[in-house]
């Protein structure tokens, strides 16, 4: 009986996301040091998203047709390459090309949902792309904590690691990663989109049904990218460790105690409460805790009151992705699945482009109560859908 490919695509995407995380809280010191504000900071992390937006389809498209694994090694050889440019930069210029170069070839967790799609069948899909959730999971729990721990020695040293990780990834795609078929398509795979689609999306936003979770899903995304692009900027201008401005360690630590609350609410805690209070008030009182924990957030200049505050708009936010997107795939058909995951996953694009850039701009003009409010109260419209 031929092995499942699910175990070596969990690793691959476990060391992955690994990766990611080990850079998140680095990346915005890491560009202060080379002259970066708070608003170029926050440019940088928009860059990222749109390179990967412009790019996502064209790198999907390519691997329906040539195979997940060949596209899955150039986009895993383009964080590689990104990695190690960012490690050796010498000016802001550079931090922004190598981020720029792994935005472009950004397809990883995307080419790795599709590979998904072609191994398993659709009845048992869900379970397998709770993979992916897994796998972040995971990343944010060890990846933040371990970023933090390596940037006592040096800003170098958690990209150098990131860096070595990619290259594992590489080699784990290229060792152990059977090549497949891509699938002729069904519609529970995300359909490829590109920025013009947006006309044959805007129907979804005229269905009854349909248009205020897809609002409530927009407003979740835009506030969680508001909160974790803007927070290390936050956090060194607002509180202090041993007399010394919060930096990449601290802030990594923050990161990896949300990861702990993470996992346990993934971990069995979400399908409880679902069954107790049902979705639909699930997602209400995730947009509630969202709406508190982050204004509050605003107004804390305590370690301890950071601590719950961010554990209440965690677990708030925690809540709210898996129960608005199965709620969403509910009131769509079953033909027209394909197509709202990747008006979703579009979605998720924009926020990450928009909501960085606001954060940068809030911080930059000294906005601190002010950013985290903004992300409060978008959580709170939300609720009004």
């Amino acid at each position: 009986m031929r092995k499942s490919p699910l175990l070596p695509i969990f690793l691959i995407v476990s060391v992955d996301v690994l990766g990611l995380t080990i850079i998140l809280p680095l990346l915005p010191f890491y560009a202060e040091h080379y002259g970066a504000s708070p608003a170029v900071v926050g440019l940088l992390v928009s860059l990222y998203a749109l390179c990967q937006l412009i790019a996502g389809p064209m790198l999907g498209r390519l691997s329906d047709h040539m195979g997940r694994r060949p596209l899955l090694l150039v986009s895993q050889v383009g964080t590689f390459i990104g990695f190690l440019i960012l490690a050796y930069a010498h000016a802001l210029w550079v931090i922004f090309l190598s981020r720029a170069i792994d935005g472009i070839t950004a397809g990883n967790l995307s080419l790795a949902q599709a590979y998904i799609s072609d191994v398993t069948k659709p009845e048992d899909r869900a379970k397998s792309f709770a993979l992916i959730g897994i796998a972040f999971g995971m990343g944010f729990l060890i990846g933040p904590g371990l970023s933090g721990f390596l940037s006592k020695y040096g800003y170098q040293y958690p990209i150098f690691v990131a860096a070595g990780l990619s290259a594992t990834s590489i080699l784990a795609t290229y060792f152990l990663l059977p090549a497949v078929t891509p699938s002729a398509g069904d519609n529970l795979t995300p359909r490829k989109f590109t920025v013009l689609d947006w006309g044959n999306y805007v129907r979804y936003f005229r269905e009854p049904g349909l248009a205020p979770l897809l609002w409530q899903f927009f407003a979740f995304t835009f506030a969680f990218s508001m909160f974790m692009s803007g927070f290390p900027l936050f956090a060194e201008r607002r509180y202090t460790w041993h007399g010394q401005a919060f930096g990449p360690q601290q802030v990594g630590y923050v990161y990896a105690f949300l990861g702990v609350l993470g996992v346990i609410l993934q971990g069995g805690l979400i399908g409880r409460l679902v069954k107790w209070v049902g979705e639909a008030n699930l997602a209400r009182a995730g947009f509630f805790f969202g709406l508190v924990g982050l204004v509050a957030l605003g107004f804390t200049y305590s370690i301890p009151l950071l601590l719950i505050t961010a554990a209440v708009a965690s677990s708030g936010t925690g809540t709210i992705r898996p129960t608005v997107t199965s709620m969403i795939t509910q009131k769509a058909g079953r033909s027209e699945q394909g197509v709202i995951l990747g008006l979703t996953q579009s979605l998720n694009s924009i926020s990450a482009i928009a909501a960085p850039a606001l954060a940068g701009f809030l911080i930059d003009h000294s906005l601190l109560s002010t950013w985290a409010v903004t992300a409060g109260v978008v959580c709170g419209i939300a609720l009004f859908f």
